[in-house]
């Protein structure tokens, strides 16, 4: 398995007034080149499950080993290595910095590996052309359209060629057109070898025929019909 929880917790402020609970023995398994969609009401820790896997929120106890690397035993330094090389992220307001080129926020995970201006600019190409907005390279990211900025979104994750991806409702921002869309590009990656986690409760997602699994989120558990 590429993803292996056991027995995950997650509290946050643990010991304060103000504890709450995110996950409670959490245990899932997903395999490689496949497409999971966690499913679930706001506050019912999916987003924070996908947290875990992206190695961004520690767990408070259980185990978790993310493409064959046991995380309770890299300190924090070699985490940050092992998440950069791993996992990329496609977040829900896709986190973008909107005075910056479009090519340059491609880039930005780049920038602490040490890659070569050259290297940056032929990586950033190829997939500026395999998402066709090289036509924005030059555009300040805040003056593209939400799909052209979904796709930025996307080009980003994908930068330094991950094995997984993770998108935490990527679709709750898109009309059904970009949402179709959206979930064609991902159907794409897994048939090129990517493995995907999803959150969302949208139908465009969750009835997708390149999803493999629905898993149902609810408080704090996984929901076993």
């Amino acid at each position: 398995m590429l993803i292996e929880l056991d027995s995950v917790t997650k509290i946050y402020n643990q010991g304060q007034i103000n504890e709450v609970q995110a996950l409670s023995e959490v245990s899932l398994a997903i395999a490689p080149q496949t497409m999971v969609c966690l499913k679930g009401p706001s506050g019912s820790g999916k987003s924070t499950l996908l947290s875990i896997i992206g190695c961004i929120f520690a767990r408070t106890s259980g185990r978790a080993t993310i493409a064959g690397k046991p995380l309770a035993r890299l300190p924090d330094r070699f985490l940050t290595v092992h998440r950069r090389a791993t996992i990329g992220f496609i977040f829900q307001r896709f986190n973008i910095l909107p005075a910056l080129s479009v090519a340059d926020n491609i880039s930005l995970p780049l920038l602490p590996l040490g890659v070569s201006p050259k290297a940056r600019r032929e990586r950033v190409g190829l997939l500026m052309d395999q998402l066709a907005i090289r036509h924005r390279e030059h555009f300040p990211a805040g003056q593209v359209s939400g799909g052209e900025l979904q796709r930025v979104a996307i080009a980003r994750a994908l930068i330094n060629d991950p094995p997984i991806i993770l998108a935490d409702e990527p679709t709750a921002h898109l009309d059904s057109r970009l949402s179709r869309e959206f979930m064609q590009i991902m159907a794409d990656l897994k048939q090129a070898g990517k493995t995907i986690v999803i959150t969302s409760h949208d139908p465009l997602v969750t009835e997708h025929p390149a999803i493999d699994r629905v898993i149902g989120v609810k408080d704090g558990r996984i929901d076993v019909p």
